[in-house]
């Protein structure tokens, strides 16, 4: 028989909570993008820079951390949704760079379609967290497939439809992380989340 001792040990999670800035980098860029697709103006560096920086970058630092933090579907969602806008902003680059062909609208379409059938699969997920993040969540599935319709069928009465409708899903998600860091700093419900 051995006279082993075990000692238990409980690692304490004193870390920051990611999905305020992953929720805000997110939203505030799918605001910006979608009042380009509302017809508000033009697809700019504004658009691009936020794309590549606050959509991209902060919500992939978001995925990381949520993954510190043993948070799945976290890191999952924010690391990919910063690489759809890595990505995003590479498709309308490097064809003006020279490096690659423009993306056909055909294209264009699928590549949105697999987004919105990802992001659906993700809704699920969300039916066990809160209401605010349900419907960021469902307003993005929808967006991502109305935006695909739009490219597959040239429609621009669609893609503007859909601009509409991101405006409110970006909205939806500023709310839900801000809502956390008001909730956060004064220790009450501040802002519902649902």
């Amino acid at each position: 028989m051995s006279n082993e001792v075990v000692t238990q040990v409980k690692n304490l999670d004193i870390t920051a909570n990611p999905a305020p800035l992953g929720l805000l980098g997110f939203g505030m860029t799918t605001v910006l993008l979608n009042l380009h697709n509302a017809g508000f103006f033009a697809l700019g560096s504004m658009i691009l820079a936020m794309g590549i920086f606050y959509g991209g970058l902060a919500q992939i630092i978001a995925g990381i951390e949520e993954w510190k933090k043993n948070n799945t579907f976290g890191a999952t969602a924010f690391t990919s949704y910063g690489l759809f806008w890595m990505t995003l902003v590479a498709l309308l680059i490097l064809p003006k760079m020279g490096l690659a062909e423009a993306t056909s609208k055909s294209a264009m379409a699928a590549y949105l379609f697999m987004w919105g059938l990802f992001t659906a699969v993700m809704f699920i997920g969300t039916l066990r967290a809160n209401r605010a993040l349900q419907a960021v969540f469902a307003t993005l599935a929808i967006l991502f497939f109305l935006l695909a319709l739009g490219d597959a069928t040239g429609s621009e009465t669609i893609t503007r439809i859909a601009g509409y409708e991101g405006i409110l899903c970006g909205f939806l998600a500023i709310y839900a992380g801000l809502a956390q860091v008001l909730n956060e700093m004064y220790k009450k419900t501040v802002a519902p989340l649902g």
